[in-house]
């Protein structure tokens, strides 16, 4: 090989390197559980008061409401 195309074999070889580090291990999202609220009584209006119900209920870090019917719906992590 000759001087130059060892230089570009070289410099090949540092770019896949490069890219192949910068991409890193792929994290997998955290996939999100949801339940009808137990304590919330009503028509759901406002997520934040959903939020803080379903944070007295145990296990369950936020809430919002959703559907037609606009129900309380309690999240967790799976």
């Amino acid at each position: 090989m000759d001087r130059s195309s060892h230089s570009v074999s070289v410099a090949f070889f540092l770019l896949v390197i490069l890219l192949t580090t910068e991409m890193g291990p792929m994290s997998a999202e955290a996939k999100t559980c949801e339940t009808k609220s137990g304590k919330f009584k009503g028509m759901c209006m406002s997520s934040t008061n959903c939020a803080s119900v379903c944070k007295s209920e145990p296990g369950f870090d936020g809430g919002h409401c959703r559907g037609f019917r606009r129900q309380c719906v309690c999240t967790k992590p799976c």
